[in-house]
């Protein structure tokens, strides 16, 4: 790398990598072998089946010389491969070592990706044949949560999710029958993005229920999954489910003239229940803010087509498909993943039950449209969550629960987007999922929008162009860019560095004070970070006089009409002062008072606060 001091981001953006990749500070060579750095720290964490390797990336670096990073839109972007997707020369397992076979050629989707620029890394862990949502039924092992390990990751795309969470790709792709794109997405903090039932070509892809199966992906930003969507969308003619369904052009956001909540309390489930009901209510509280009326709905119809899928003739649709090869390799497949394909051999599930389904069915998806024709829904991403400890030991009952609002998408002609919704606990990420009518894609991009943003609909429609840029999130500056201060001379940036950050518990109180994420960024290399002895755990940033570090915090841009009222609340021994960055400009952030340092734990070697709480949950 030409800049020695250059600190490599811990969450992957595409606009981060193109930025250092037109600035000279980063490579695509040495992003890819930052990942394989990675990957290999992260071995035990069951993230892949086939890891990256330069050795195996290679052919990809060398075609991106042929390629024009300004016609490319992926050009150099790292992403990630469930391992029942087709890379071509690389072996497809579904996570049954005796089902693999090497493609000769990319599915459709990977094709498209590459074409673009991007480059396939490695094949991620799954659940066996992607029948799962607990991301724990798996020969290769169980793939960890990325922030709590103790948890269940979230399948059958678990491996994919975890990969993106832990800084390994920018992307990855997932597959979704019943969840497996959303509730990973949940789990470890991430947006989930299922398009509609056969907009992304889906040959090369092992099916688990052909006739619902889509591919997916993850990301940290909805903007990456939405150019990842764009990229990939379209009729594949050899793919017989491949359907044209076209996206709105350019960058104007539209949005649900109303958004559909349940009429009764969801439920909740699982060790951290009260956590979950608490952030729904959050959820809720903001959603009924954004200005799009909000109206509550029987869910009646959503919990009949969810039944279908699993209590219905749909289980004998993957009997169908691995029956074969379960019957003729004995011992071959993961005990409780076999117990659950062999219902759909069940002599019960007989034509004449399908096609009652089918008919049943029909008219449940004609009340959705009926419903949701002007509209979005919201629920829960996923009603609670797991110790894998408990998934152990109550596999069938704990994998049931992760499906209840996931369950009905697909049988119901639904496209959806899993966003982040705050937190449920420590280090547990809450999250919503968006529901739309197949083609609507951009309904739930825009209500995504004004919910991440909170603002208001007013507030949207004259405000058009910071509508189309709330979910820019600005990359670290390099030591020869200066961070730009902010352009409106009511607002201020502001730095912070501990709980106020994304995806910690204080990060509500910068939202509620109008405040938008910029950036990550750096203090210069002069300051000492402790944690403080108070509850909870808070960090403390003290400039030193001499030696210090540069310790990683975010900038986010506050209204100055509000920053007052909200220094005002910051309780001793902290205050905001002045924060020197690492370019040299100074801006207003947390500091800590000096006495506070004496009984006060010296953290500095982590460089930050979300490293220094990432190391004590992988100590734990």
């Amino acid at each position: 790398m030409s800049d020695t001091a250059f600190e490599f981001a811990d969450r992957l953006t595409v606009d981060w990598l193109k930025t250092q990749y037109a600035s000279g500070r980063l490579t695509p060579r040495e992003a890819v072998l930052e990942i394989v750095r990675r990957a290999e720290a992260d071995r035990d964490m069951n993230i892949w089946i086939s890891p990256p390797t330069l050795a195996a990336i290679e052919p990809y670096l060398a075609r991106l010389g042929e390629l024009d990073p300004k016609r490319a839109p992926l050009w150099g972007i790292p992403f990630a491969v469930k391992d029942n997707i087709d890379v071509a020369h690389v072996p497809t397992t579904s996570g049954c070592a005796d089902y693999a076979y090497v493609p000769s050629a990319h599915a459709t989707v990977v094709r498209r990706l590459v074409e673009a620029g991007a480059i396939p890394v490695g094949k991620t862990n799954l659940d066996q044949f992607a029948t799962g949502l607990v991301g724990m039924r798996s020969p290769y092992g169980e793939a960890h949560n990325a922030l709590r390990p103790e948890l269940i990751s979230g399948g059958s795309s678990s491996g994919s999710a975890v990969a993106v969470a832990r800084g390994q790709a920018v992307f990855a792709l997932g597959t979704d029958t019943a969840g497996s794109g959303r509730v990973p997405a949940a789990l470890n903090g991430l947006v989930g993005w299922k398009p509609s039932v056969g907009a992304w070509p889906a040959d090369g892809m092992v099916p688990a229920c052909e006739s619902l199966d889509c591919i997916t992906v993850f990301a940290h930003r909805l903007d990456d999954a939405d150019l990842v969507d764009r990229t990939v969308r379209g009729l594949a003619p050899d793919d017989p489910w491949s359907k044209d369904i076209s996206r709105r052009q350019g960058s104007e956001r539209s949005l649900p003239a109303r958004v559909y909540l349940p009429s009764d309390p969801p439920a909740f489930y699982g060790p951290f229940a009260e956590g979950y009901r608490l952030a729904w209510e959050r959820a809720k509280a903001q959603l009924e803010q954004l200005g799009v009326a909000v109206e509550y709905a029987d869910m009646a119809l959503f919990e009949e087509a969810a039944a279908l899928l699993y209590e219905g003739p749909w289980v004998a649709e993957r009997w169908a498909a691995l029956g074969e090869f379960v019957e003729s390799h004995p011992g071959s497949a993961f005990p409780v993943t076999e117990r659950i394909l062999r219902t759909g051999a069940d002599p019960a599930h007989h034509a004449a039950d399908l096609f009652k389904a089918q008919h049943r069915l029909q008219a449940l998806k004609r009340k959705a449209q009926q419903l949701l024709s002007d509209g979005a829904l919201v629920l829960p991403t996923a009603g609670g969550t797991w110790t894998r400890d408990e998934a152990r030991q109550e596999p069938i009952a704990t994998n049931r629960a992760m499906g209840l609002y996931t369950n009905h998408c697909n049988l119901l002609d639904l496209c959806t987007v899993a966003v982040p919704a705050g937190l449920a606990g420590e280090r547990l990420p809450f999250g919503i999922t968006l529901f739309a009518l197949s083609g609507q894609e951009d309904l739930l991009v825009g209500l995504a929008d004004l919910y991440g943003d909170g603002r208001s609909h007013a507030q949207a429609q004259t405000a058009p162009e910071l509508q189309s840029e709330t979910r820019r999130e600005p990359m670290l500056a390099s030591a020869t860019q200066p961070i730009s201060q902010p352009t409106a001379e009511s607002a201020t940036l502001v730095a912070v560095c501990g709980l106020h950050m994304r995806g910690f518990p204080l990060e509500a109180q910068m939202k509620a004070h109008g405040s938008t994420f910029i950036r990550e960024a750096h203090t210069a290399a002069k300051y000492k970070l402790v944690r403080l002895p108070t509850q909870p755990a808070k960090p403390g940033l003290l400039k030193q006089t001499a030696g210090g570090a540069a310790i990683a915090l975010e900038l986010w841009e506050m209204p100055l009409d509000r920053f007052g009222s909200f220094a005002a609340a910051i309780p001793a021994p902290l205050g905001i002062g002045k924060v020197e960055l690492s370019d040299g400009t100074e801006v207003p952030g947390f500091i800590c008072e000096g006495w506070a340092e004496r009984e006060a734990a010296d953290i500095t070697a982590f460089g930050g606060w979300r490293s220094a709480m990432l190391s004590e949950v992988s100590a734990k």
